[in-house]
């Protein structure tokens, strides 16, 4: 579907409306709504996909979308679904991330998603408690006990604020040779 002349032309309409609208959504996030609303159309009609084209509106799509985005920065909160919890500031285990990232970029030549996929496998290791079956003996000295990780960690020393200051992470990154620029 999505190389077809008339997805394309769809996604060019909504994100064109969008901007009337004074909203900003990635192109892939239209997209991916525009498919599913497509796929959604043709199924319960019982009409092929090229064939629910004729159903589909821009205006009214960007109306949703647009409601959408500004019912989310309306009642954002760090309680509402899709909002991660932050831990303490000051977290080490999260400092010890933050600082993986520079060189993790360094060493897989910049390939963002394994780097991404990095932080994530360490950020759900480090949110494992004791008694993960499918993890025994994967922790390393600390294990899934959270406060010996927190010890071992401490006993390293690292400078863990440093890690929470943008000017200093992205120093880092530039200095593995990366930059991270919007096009």
């Amino acid at each position: 579907m999505r190389n077809t002349k008339a997805f394309k032309e769809a996604v060019a309409l909504t994100l064109a409306e969008l901007a009337h609208r004074g909203v900003t959504l990635a192109p892939a996030t239209v997209e991916d709504t525009i498919e599913q609303n497509m796929n959604a159309v043709a199924q319960r009609l019982g009409i092929q996909v090229r064939s629910a084209w004729r159903y589909f509106d821009a205006a009214v799509l960007a109306d949703r979308l647009a409601g959408s985005a500004q019912s989310f920065a309306e009642g954002g909160s760090a309680t509402d679904a899709g909002q991660a919890p932050m831990p303490p500031i000051d977290n080490p285990e999260l400092a010890l991330v933050l600082a993986g990232v520079p060189d993790s970029l360094a060493q897989t030549g910049g390939d963002l998603f394994s780097v991404i996929v990095n932080v994530a496998v360490n950020a759900w290791m480090a949110g494992h408690e004791d008694g993960c079956t499918g993890c025994d003996g994967s922790r390393g000295p600390g294990g899934h006990d959270w406060q010996a990780r927190m010890r071992t960690i401490t006993e390293m020393q690292p400078d863990i604020s440093k890690w929470f200051d943008r000017d200093v992470w992205t120093r880092a990154v530039n200095d593995a040779g990366y930059t991270v620029t919007r096009r």
